[in-house]
């Protein structure tokens, strides 16, 4: 699915009904873990630091401490702050990159050019700039350090959510199962509850290649089921046992927790924080549903169940302190209905777990989009629903990485440790990059944005010190796996970009490809010939190397450049730019085809058929703006004269709707700011230009040439000639070029490179997805180049 059904989201925003089914449907996907953080709250804070006293201090500092909590982190700062830091309606860590991305020259993407800029999902807010802000913003352009400094923090919220997607399954399941506890005896409960919670877990990850979109209706009455009954016997708990627990609330009783505990008041607040786990999925899964959807089903429903149950747990555990040693949410259910709330619990468990599972699977996604991650097998499960994804290889890791936690860890009190820890690391994250957001994005004072950072980062980095301070108990499990993964990430984007340079510095030039097929008596053979490459101007270097060694090449020769744009998506309409490399009689063009992050790739069939209707349809607006386009009577380079030398003309966005604008962009206009990371001017772009017909543009299934219209005129002929040459060849099949290459490093250079390069990214790349595997590329169309890259 593309954005054409994504955006039918925003055109019925303004209905509040629509909102309203969107705000129900939330609950299924976005406040599936937040909802079942009552189970093993209270345990985790009471499991070792303090204990319930007939004072009943601790019970009510516990119970303030999770009000205060949930009133500032989730409702203050993401309903009303953080999720109006979207990018174009999508929301998570790689939306806050992105959007600081486009507004401050930060980025270590390559390829980038400013034909980008153009798109209309790139849009830029310009409310007057502040002096500071201006500072800022220049300072982060003035030094690279700062540009992988901020590519480090994103990689790190990044692997702290796929941490994350291993520990709250676990500890979500585990804690529902441990119901059975009060059934059992505990000799006998300890040899059911991990096999039991193995079992569901085994289940949820053996079921994922089906995609949820078959069951995905039951998820959103499950989780408001699961409300109803915690707020329903929250306010059984609060009427029958303890009518004034609401004065609790007061902060008060915050202190005074503090004031008896001390630094055992301190460290249990690695349990207390387990009460937001779940709050980033609001932000990450914006892009599902709209702010007031997410806004109304926390703000009218979520928060008021929660609180309920909280303030419920606490007025039964204020008149019983028998149970001081094992404190249950289940010890407060009424024994009438606890088969039935144990059940229900584990379908809310499941739900939740399956909702941070999708989550792991798109930022994956987004993070090989990013080049920021080995390649991946991406599996599309649902064609009617976007974002519904399944990846292979990560599916199964995370399976064998929670059955290890779940066995290894077994009680609550360590999987709290742990996932506690990768939570409010990625509520760091987010504080630090809304707050550039907020200067670099907004325009607003920096005053405002260090306001924010210091009140919500104060508040978080007191959890994140009670969670470092439980290392030794589980907290190093989310650290070890985050190294892990950032060190991972780190070295592909490494790899990727110094491919890219090494790419950039060898490219040759189109005279030199036309004097060579002279002396070597280059033939072309029937057929479409794709040649990828991250290139978008220039001739590669593997395709050079293929020309030598056989001499002979498509009678139709394309460059196709796949290329990831910092927007969350890019309009069918504004993906393809399209081009000429050489003279019309060459036949040879460049097609950059654009992706945001999270859109869908088009299968290779789609894209072969698509592909030839939209070099036809260049074709036709090249030859029907003769002012600008070659000349059709002699071997002249047409259009822009600073063009000429490289072989490459101007370009045009080919798409299947009217555009309302048109940006051309200055040939010698600076490109300096565009460089790759050490210093290597990316000058492909300098020529583009970017121009749109509402007359020419239109959309094809297949196309034709029309013989019945004849015309005196050379530029008719001459087109009907061309689009005449790309018939035959479609009908003559496609072969599709990609290079094969082995990456190395050059003598003499540093230990910490030749690790990363010939070691770490060699390992990564070979034992990763081929790039034919990852463009569905069918084997019998299939033809690598062998090339060595030395960097």
């Amino acid at each position: 699915m593309d954005l054409g059904d994504r955006k039918c989201w925003g055109n019925s925003k303004d209905s509040w009904r629509t909102t309203l089914v969107l705000a129900y449907q939330s609950l299924g996907v976005v406040y599936g873990d937040l909802s079942i953080s009552p189970i093993y709250v209270y345990k985790s804070t009471f499991a070792e630091d303090i204990h319930h006293s007939e004072t009943n201090e601790e019970i009510f500092g516990v119970l303030s401490f999770v009000f205060w909590t949930l009133t500032l982190v989730p409702l203050f700062k993401y309903v009303f702050i953080v999720l109006r830091a979207d990018d174009n309606g999508e929301g998570g860590t790689f939306a806050l990159y992105s959007s600081i991305c486009r507004h401050a020259k930060v980025s270590l993407l390559p390829n980038k050019q400013i034909a980008d800029e153009s798109l209309s999902t790139y849009k830029l807010k310009q409310p007057p700039e502040t002096e500071n802000g201006s500072k800022l913003k220049t300072l982060l352009e003035k030094h690279k350090t700062l540009h992988t400094a901020l590519l480090i923090l994103v990689l790190l919220g990044t692997c702290m959510v796929i941490g994350d997607g291993v520990l709250t399954p676990v500890i979500s399941v585990f804690s529902a199962v441990s119901g059975l506890e009060l059934s059992m005896s505990k000799e006998h409960h300890e040899y059911a509850v991990i096999p039991i919670t193995c079992i569901i877990l085994v289940c949820l990850f053996a079921l994922q290649h089906y995609g949820t979109h078959r069951v995905g209706f039951l998820f959103a009455p499950v989780v408001l089921l699961w409300l109803l009954c915690i707020s329903g016997l929250g306010l059984y708990n609060i009427f029958f046992w303890n009518p004034h627990v609401y004065k609790a609330l007061s902060p008060y009783y915050m202190y005074k927790f503090l004031k008896k505990t001390k630094k055992r008041g301190w460290m249990s607040l690695g349990g207390i924080l387990l009460c937001i786990t779940g709050s980033e999925a609001m932000f990450a899964d914006l892009g599902h549903f709209s702010y007031a959807a997410i806004q109304i089903a926390f703000t009218f429903v979520v928060y008021p169940a929660l609180i309920l149950g909280y303030m419920g747990q606490a007025a039964y555990l204020s008149k019983n302190h028998d149970i001081a040693t094992d404190i249950s949410y289940y010890v407060s259910v009424p024994k009438s209905v606890r088969w039935p709330v144990l059940f229900i619990a584990i379908l809310a468990s499941v739900v939740g777990s399956q909702a941070i599972i999708s989550g792991t699977f798109s930022i994956i996604n987004q993070s090989q989009s990013l080049s920021c991650f080995p390649r991946v097998k991406v599996v599309h499960t649902s064609n009617k629903k976007h974002g519904q994804i399944y990846i292979p290889e990560i599916n199964w890791i995370l399976m064998i990485l929670c059955i290890a936690v779940t066995i290894g860890f077994r009680d609550t009190k360590h999987m709290g440790n742990a996932s506690g820890l990768a939570v409010m690391a990625v509520m760091l994250v987010t504080t630090c990059l809304t707050s550039l957001v907020i200067i670099l994005c907004w325009h607003k004072p920096p005053i405002l944005a260090l306001c924010f950072l210091l009140f919500f980062g104060s508040i978080e980095l007191l959890y994140f010190s009670a969670s470092l301070v439980k290392f030794r108990e589980g907290a190093w499990l989310p650290i070890l796996l985050a190294l892990i993964l950032v060190t991972i990430m780190f070295v592909w984007h490494y790899g990727t970009t110094k491919k890219y340079e090494f790419d950039l510095q060898n490219k040759v030039s189109l005279e030199w490809l036309l004097a060579l097929g002279q002396s070597l008596g280059i033939s072309r053979v029937p057929g479409i010939g794709l040649v990828f490459t991250d290139l978008t101007s220039g001739i590669p270097a593997n395709f050079s190397r293929f020309v030598t060694n056989l001499p002979a090449f498509h009678r139709i020769l394309v460059f196709v450049c796949v290329k990831f744009v910092p927007v969350p998506f890019v309009p069918p309409a504004e993906r393809y730019l399209m081009g000429r490399v050489g003279p019309a009689s060459l036949r040879s063009y460049r097609c950059i085809v654009r992706y945001g992050y999270c859109d869908v790739h088009q299968d290779v069939d789609s894209f072969e058929s698509e592909l030839v209707n939209r070099i036809a349809d260049f074709i036709c607006y090249d030859w029907s703006h003769p002012e600008t386009a070659s000349d059709p009577d002699n071997g002249e380079d047409g259009g822009l004269q600073s063009t000429r030398s490289s072989g490459e003309y101007r370009r045009a966005v080919i798409g299947n709707s009217d555009f309302s604008t048109t940006r051309a962009f200055d040939p010698d206009e600076s490109m300096q700011h565009f460089s790759v990371s050490v210093g290597f001017p990316t000058a492909e772009s300098i020529t583009d230009i970017v121009e749109t017909d509402p007359q020419i543009i239109r959309r094809r299934v297949t196309f034709s040439v029309d013989d019945h219209n004849d015309s005196d005129e050379p530029t008719d002929r001459q087109m009907k000639e061309e689009l005449q040459d790309l018939l035959d060849a479609q009908q003559s099949g496609t072969a599709f070029i990609l290079g094969h290459s082995h990456v190395e490093t050059k003598q003499g250079s540093s230990v910490s490179k030749r690790l990363a390069i010939n070691f770490a990214y060699n390992f990564l790349r070979r034992n990763c997805r081929g790039p034919d595997v990852v463009l569905k590329v069918p084997p019998a169309s299939l033809l690598e180049v062998g090339m060595v890259y030395v960097v």
